[in-house]
């Protein structure tokens, strides 16, 4: 299993449309057969960053899962949503994998 992690710098005047954002990638990555884990937003501190976690099965199945969403007509529609709003700045994407005793 492969995990990303993602850390967004976020317009703290746009949450409730990154809030939007992220609830729909929640549905299109499970969708796509992965399993999102959810988007955490500003509450103490700072109000300019994000988190969002998912994980696919294999890092061949998130690859597939990427070339995919460049040509699904919602995932497109999405996009559009963050880059007309700019409600993200910036982002980090991190892979990780999961460590059990």
């Amino acid at each position: 299993m492969v995990t990303c992690h993602l850390k967004y710098t976020i317009d703290p005047f746009q949450l409730a449309v990154f809030e939007d954002y992220g609830k729909r990638w929640i549905k299109l990555v499970n969708r796509f057969g992965g399993q999102h884990h959810g988007y955490f937003m500003p509450s103490e501190g700072a109000n300019n960053i994000a988190f969002a976690m998912f994980s696919f099965p294999s890092l061949a199945e998130y690859e597939n899962y990427r070339r995919l969403i460049l040509e699904d007509q919602e995932c497109i529609e999405t996009f559009k949503i963050a880059e007309d709003s700019r409600c993200i700045l910036s982002y980090e994407r991190t892979f990780l994998r999961l460590v059990f005793e």
